[in-house]
């Protein structure tokens, strides 16, 4: 028999209304993903619409799937939902990033339509990070919803909207691997016979090896249960060399009836930090060339994005060399996880827990609510996310500040918690400050814009020489840098502009790109530099660069379609695998000077 589990998307045919349209026939027939925000925060409003917006939709029930168990899983909704089904409410989720379901099993009426409400809501509040943020907080449901439908007992989707399925790895070698399996489950069988989970590893289509276990009556409803396998000279997930991946295949049976059914992702590998020489991956070194990402777009006006367009952004990554991206500063679509995991690209996810940067205002206010949500979010994040090989880091937090309420000793507490949800993964920050706050997480990195925001590149090398003999014991990395750029903006000389005028050259953000990546790349102790941002993004309260509400610091234009001349430095000294050949500065088109020199850019 086939496993009970299906999973239907259900994006299309949604009305939405914003809830001050309270008069009748104001809906408006929209698709998922979809954001309110797709005129106003682009066209640089500061005001942007930021309050909460209605979505509905009619879902039939099938007769046939009476007895079974039906969920709605969400993606991504901005930034909190409230969930109603046939009128009456099923709950709440806080919090924009991470992935969220409710049973609806009780509430629905089979063999009709059945009405889906979510009132959603990206208004400020100061109890749901992030409070703060130089990037735009879209509304609306811009991630995609499934119905998701199983046997009365099933491996739990409601672990944190999680697979339910835990690939431990213990301890990984070149020789063999040793990993525990944690499968949560859910539900009570109609009727008890010889309940057994089963567990196979594959190698493409082939299967190397099985294991199989009876499962115990306290585990019908909420258990757990632990599998341990070996494998012998396992093939290693090796980053750009080889993104190998085995599929483990778990299946819950009552007697010879299959009732459930997952597969999911293993790359073994193993890894670590050293403070004096950097990042290893399976025992060799690896300078993680990085880039960080948002995930918004122009075309789509804002973070509504569809699957080719997460691809669209990571070929973009893997065309320039980029060893490691750094999804900033939230959890990103699932989708782009399992790209990194094929493309062999090492990542730091993180957390939205972040300070204001050079704004106001705080990322941190000393309440429980707030303190919880934090909590939430970076369990969401671990567990939803817990079986991709890329992810080697988890973020705890970007550019916070110790002045008012301290977040020190609640940042002590989320290293601790991602330590209990993940013992197998280091975690690290983004910091700009200096304090106690960078003596907490198991690596530590910093946000410098040496030679955009006054003083000159020659400021990083020193400030990081300076620190590594300070502090002997830290594991460094650059986690921002950057300068802004528009392709219209050329000039002649290389002049430094004003960071917050309207002239931002594109010769200058070269420059800057190409002083700065010496002096990261020179030092063994550095292990990795992530450039501030492989892409244009909104930021609505900007006024500029060549026009208000964009972050123009990409090496690539917010549309895609322009590569700035510093992507085409990094490219050519990171990809060896392509032959590059590019004349910088060619956008320049008037000249005054007799003599020119020439910049080109090859591998």
């Amino acid at each position: 028999m086939t496993a009970q589990r299906t999973c239907l998307p259900i994006n299309d045919n949604w009305l939405f209304r914003f809830s001050h349209q309270v008069e009748k026939n104001t809906w408006q027939r929209v698709d998922i993903p979809h954001t309110w925000n797709t005129t106003d925060a682009l066209a640089g409003k500061p005001d942007y619409k930021r309050g909460i917006g209605n979505y509905k939709r009619k879902l039939f029930i099938k007769e046939e799937w009476r007895g079974q168990r039906l969920f709605l899983r969400f993606e991504g909704v901005g930034n909190i939902a409230n969930v109603f089904m046939n009128g009456k409410h099923l709950g709440e989720h806080r919090g924009g990033y991470g992935a969220f379901i409710f049973e609806i099993t009780d509430r629905i009426t089979y063999g009709t339509e059945n009405e889906v409400m979510v009132r959603v809501n990206n208004a400020e509040q100061l109890d749901v990070m992030p409070l703060v943020g130089d990037f735009n907080f879209y509304g609306g449901i811009y991630r995609d919803v499934h119905l998701l439908v199983t046997g009365k007992l099933c491996v739990s989707p409601l672990d944190y909207a999680s697979s339910g399925v835990y690939l431990v790895q213990q301890a990984v070698s070149q020789e063999q691997a040793a990993v525990c399996t944690v499968v949560k489950l859910s539900g009570t069988p109609e009727k008890e016979k010889e309940l057994r989970l089963t567990l196979s590893v594959k190698e493409e289509e082939k299967e190397i090896l099985q294991v199989e276990k009876s499962v115990g009556e306290d585990s019908f409803v909420s258990g757990e249960e632990h599998m341990e396998f070996i494998i012998p000279a396992p093939r290693l997930w090796n980053g750009w060399k080889d993104s190998f991946i085995y599929q483990v295949e778990i299946k819950l049976y009552n007697g010879s009836q299959l009732l459930d059914q997952i597969t999911q992702p293993l790359g073994l590998r193993y890894y670590h930090t050293n403070p004096e020489k950097g990042f290893f991956l399976n025992g060799e070194h690896l300078f993680l060339k990085g880039v960080c990402r948002h995930q918004d777009r122009a075309q789509r006006g804002g973070s509504a994005l569809l699957k080719h367009h997460h691809k669209e952004d990571m070929d973009i990554i893997r065309e320039m060399g980029a060893t490691a991206v750094r999804l900033a500063h939230y959890p990103q679509a699932e989708y782009v996880y399992d790209l990194a995991d094929r493309y062999g690209l090492v990542v730091w996810a993180e957390t939205p827990f972040i300070g204001p940067g050079g704004y106001e205002d705080k990322g941190f206010i000393d309440q429980s609510s707030f303190r919880n949500n934090g909590k939430e979010q970076l369990t969401e994040l671990i567990r939803q996310h817990y079986n991709h090989p890329s992810i080697c880091f988890w973020g705890l937090f970007n550019e916070l500040k110790e002045q008012g309420d301290n977040p020190v000793e609640y940042i002590k507490e989320l290293q601790e918690l991602a330590h209990w949800e993940d013992p197998t993964r280091p975690t690290t920050s983004a910091s700009n400050q200096e304090g106690a706050i960078n003596f907490i997480t198991d690596n530590i990195a910093w946000n410098r814009y040496d030679g955009w925001y006054g003083e000159t590149p020659a400021t990083l090398g020193k400030w990081l020489d300076e620190t590594h003999k300070k502090y002997p014991q830290l594991k460094i990395e650059i986690s921002e840098y950057g300068a802004g750029a528009s392709v219209y903006h050329q000039q002649e000389a290389l002049v430094q502009p004003t960071p917050v005028s309207w002239w931002h050259p594109e010769n200058w953000q070269t420059w800057y790109h190409m002083e700065n990546w010496k002096i990261i790349h020179s030092r063994p102790f550095i292990w990795g530099g992530f450039i501030w941002n492989l892409f244009d993004f909104g930021a609505a309260h900007r006024t500029k660069g060549d026009r208000p509400g964009i972050n123009d610091k990409g090496l690539v234009t917010f549309d895609r379609k322009e590569r700035k001349d510093a992507f085409w430095f990094y490219k050519a000294n990171w990809n060896q695998e392509e032959p590059v050949l590019h004349l910088a500065e060619k956008r320049n088109l008037y000249r005054k000077s007799p003599y020119q020199d020439f910049m080109v850019f090859t591998n």
